[in-house]
């Protein structure tokens, strides 16, 4: 492993899981990103899973893509919203993907005959992965999935060990996220379960150079004081972190503890700035302010027990609400239940706009395709994203006629396959050949509403999906009462549609929300708010 220039912070958490290693991660990543300096980062997960792909969303969160069409935890999603910079596949490793790449090299020979052991065989793969993706960057952050003590774990929290003696412990820094549990009978906040995590970390040879401390209530410098004594990391590098009101207030609580200098005179790091958080400071004004103005929008949803399945999409609506300085109310919208409801518009009525999310498979899809008519019937803002393409169209084909019309995802006999598989993806529905992941080209109708508000014509949008619209009904659409306004140029295919005469119907193939940012929000989102603030005011 060939020395280079970059700076490595690897962050690893104890006690529980859920403490918040990716905001804090993300949130290192911004304010050295804010001081000028070339900032990346990375997951590495313990789940013997090649890529986030197959995670189940109700227990993992959404599955983040990438541009590159990496799909990933969704803690990428958080690194791109906090840096404003879009990660790639060099920034997912899970350890199916490593010891498929080691176990392939042994069958290859590539070890010469050696016993292949997880040290220092599957520790030196992560040890490379981690390498190649630190390149060309003057930081490279690296969080660790799971919690110190973990089984699965222990070879990742080996490998970053090695790491750091190998490209020399003045490059590398360790950040350990901790709990500190507050017992309301005594009115204490407790620092033994944070002494514990450091002692274990410690013991598999990792000294944390600084120790982020969540809590749910506010804590003080005895707190602090107690938890340098016992783990011997100085006061100055320890941060405490209480419940936000929202999670993009993290960066600058860090950057008022100081974490970011001890951060800087630890590596030895010349930033090229000082810290430029100004638009950061002002959106999260806006984030945290109560406005007079309020927007009801109902999400309309299998996944009714996690908002983590959605989060991209949510993050996108909050950022849209605060740009246009108005209070965001999010419904779910069981689309189960709303398939089976003998009055369906009881849960869609209050509702100042609806979003139909991503999503796989048969359950739910009536009561998605039940809002997305209601919508277009109703003059109801909408804007459907991926499956909430495919449920628009058949919508408006079964207003118009076809009432059997259907995805063959759902419907393999349908007698009108307005979503389907193309002819040159037939067969192939097993191998991954009829996904499309990532970054597409699109071409915008000039006088479309999509063009309006993206401002421009051409753009790029990230996919995650296999079934397209069925082209040999195009030409009914406006019939129907949409249109196709966006068309990807090198394979034909519909990307984007609209209402006719509709104040707000907007569904695209690809996934608008992995774009978005808070102090930047997305077009589409943004449009969605505005119509739904005219709405409440008709």
């Amino acid at each position: 492993m060939a020395e280079g220039h970059t700076k490595y912070i690897f962050v690893t958490g104890g006690v529980l899981s859920g403490l918040g290693k990716g905001i804090t991660a993300a949130s290192i990543g911004n304010l050295l990103r804010a001081r000028g300096l070339k900032v990346n980062l990375q997951k590495c997960d313990p789940y013997l899973n090649v890529d986030a792909g197959l995670l189940n969303p109700r227990e993992h969160g959404e599955c983040f893509v990438t541009r590159d069409g990496a799909e990933t935890d969704l803690d990428l999603g958080h690194y791109e919203r906090f840096t404003d910079e879009e990660m790639t596949k060099d920034s997912s490793l899970m350890a199916g993907r490593v010891l498929a790449k080691v176990i392939q090299d042994e069958r290859a020979g590539k070890y010469n005959g050696d016993d292949v052991q997880i040290i220092p065989h599957l520790t030196n793969a992560i040890q490379q992965y981690i390498y190649v993706a630190g390149q060309g960057y003057d930081i490279h952050i690296v969080e660790i999935g799971g919690t110190v003590g973990d089984y699965e774990s222990l070879s990742f929290i080996e490998a970053i060990r090695e790491f750091s003696i190998k490209v020399g412990r003045e490059n590398c820094l360790f950040v350990h996220v901790v709990y500190l549990p507050y017992l309301s009978a005594s009115h204490e906040i407790k620092t033994k379960p944070a002494q514990n995590s450091v002692r274990e970390l410690r013991g598999l040879g990792i000294l944390p150079d600084i120790l982020v401390a969540r809590s749910e209530v506010q804590t003080n410098g005895a707190a602090t004081r107690k938890l340098s004594l016992f783990s011997g990391v100085n006061e100055d590098a320890i941060a405490l972190l209480p419940n936000a009101r929202t999670i993009y207030e993290v960066p600058l609580t860090l950057e008022d503890s100081g974490i970011a200098k001890v951060i800087i005179n630890k590596l030895g790091i010349k930033y090229r700035q000082p810290a430029d958080l100004k638009a950061w400071r002002s959106m999260v004004k806006r984030a945290t302010t109560a406005y007079d103005k309020k927007i009801t929008v109902g999400v309309v949803a299998k996944y009714m027990d996690n908002t983590d399945t959605y989060m991209s999409v949510f993050e996108a609506l909050k950022a849209a609400a605060w740009s246009n300085e108005t209070d965001l109310e999010i419904v779910w919208v069981d689309a189960v239940k709303l398939g089976d409801a003998r009055n369906p518009s009881e849960a869609l009525a209050s509702c100042n706009a609806i979003v139909v999310p991503g999503g796989f498979g048969s359950r739910g899809v009536n009561g998605k395709i039940i809002a997305a008519e209601y919508a277009l019937t109703n003059n109801l803002p909408y804007l459907g994203l991926c499956y909430g393409l495919h449920m628009a169209v058949i919508a408006a084909a079964r207003l118009n006629g076809l009432k059997q019309a259907n995805t063959t995802e759902v419907d393999p006999n349908t007698p009108d396959p307005v979503i389907d598989t193309m002819t040159d993806q037939k067969g192939k529905e097993n191998t991954g050949g009829t996904m499309r992941l990532g970054n597409y080209d699109c071409r915008l109708t000039k006088d479309s509403l999509a063009a309006k508000l993206y401002g421009k014509t051409a753009i790029v949008e990230r996919h995650r999906h296999r079934y397209e619209c069925n082209p040999k009904y195009a030409a009914e659409y406006e019939r129907w009462g949409i249109r196709a306004v966006g068309i990807n140029p090198e394979t034909g295919l519909i990307e984007v549609i609209e209402g006719i005469n509709h104040r707000f119907f907007v569904a695209t193939q690809f996934h608008p929300e992995f774009k978005s940012r808070p102090t930047r929000p997305h077009p589409l989102f943004d449009g969605l708010v505005k119509a739904a603030l005219q709405n409440m005011d008709k």
